[in-house]
């Protein structure tokens, strides 16, 4: 549950990336035991990041994308990577107006334990505030 007068950045922003990606990709907070059929998966989690206290949230939020190939995951976090830095920058959804974004750490293989697929992942700072 968010802090009075913050964001849940997790939900805001996987609302706004799947209305960004469509249909054919599943975006969602946690994996689970089915996700070598639901490729391609993207998962998007806060790891840390700050706040000012009142209402402007600073979070980092790690976007990893999974996917049979790794042309295919490294072309989808490219396109993610330039969805964060252009089209989610100034944006407003229902609860969050979104900010300044930027790249902590661009995208890039990141191991996984299934060898069958592979994982690009990469980390974002997100500048938001609640709607109103």
């Amino acid at each position: 549950m968010a802090a009075v007068g913050s964001v849940d950045v997790e939900l805001e922003v996987m609302v706004a990336l799947r209305a960004f990606l469509g249909d054919g990709v599943v975006v969602r907070d946690e994996l689970d035991n089915n996700l070598a059929n639901e490729l391609p998966t993207v998962q998007v989690q806060v790891a840390g990041g700050d706040d000012d206290g009142i209402r402007l949230d600073r979070p980092f939020v790690d976007i990893d994308v999974y996917h049979r190939t790794r042309g295919e995951a490294v072309a989808l976090a490219a396109s993610i990577r330039g969805w964060v830095l252009t089209q989610l920058r100034g944006s407003t959804t229902a609860n969050a107006v979104f900010g300044r974004t930027g790249t902590i750490s661009r995208p890039a293989v990141r191991p996984y334990e299934n060898t069958s697929l592979r994982r690009v992942g990469a980390t974002y700072e997100v500048f938001c505030h609640p709607v109103s």
